[in-house]
């Protein structure tokens, strides 16, 4: 490990400085829909996987089960999703997005685009094209490594 490199060092604190302040401009300029960022995260998750169960939302948006499932309640009261039974397990609920919900995707959807052309217009497109390629490889990396800590999982020698 190379504890004098002050890059390596600052590289996380600079990915939770950028998710911090993306996410606190985000917030800001979708406040008028009066939808939490939990909430939208959970209507944009929704929309992917129609019929997703709570318990993989839950785990999606790394949230405790019975915190999403408040999400949901606020979801579903104001019309935005729908609950429907899982017919292979009745314990089971799949979620769907509901037509009232429409209008305030596409809301959210222009301010989350608005927000990366704002955030990524002075970058040149090469160095964003390297950016993406290096980040996909730490989140691949980083994925490996939360596998490999997973129970029943073998660990790889710390390289020297």
């Amino acid at each position: 490990m190379d504890m004098d490199n002050p890059e390596k060092s600052s590289f996380g604190y600079t990915v939770a400085d950028i998710t911090r302040l993306f996410r606190r401009v985000f917030d800001r300029r979708s406040s008028h829909l009066g939808l939490t960022r939990v909430q939208w995260r959970a209507l944009s998750r929704i929309e992917r996987s129609q019929g997703l169960s709570q318990k993989q939302l839950a785990e999606d948006l790394d949230v405790e089960a019975i915190a999403i499932g408040r999400v949901i309640d606020r979801l579903e009261n104001a019309g935005f999703i729908e609950r429907r039974a899982d017919p292979g397990d009745r314990r089971c609920w799949k979620l769907f997005i509901a037509p009232k919900a429409n209008e305030v995707m596409a809301d959210m959807k222009m301010i989350s685009s608005l927000l990366r052309d704002d955030v990524l217009n002075n970058i040149d497109p090469q160095d964003l094209a390297i950016t993406l390629r290096v980040l996909a490889t730490v989140k691949d990396t980083l994925n490996e490594l939360d596998r490999e800590g997973r129970p029943n999982a073998t660990r790889k020698q710390a390289k020297e």
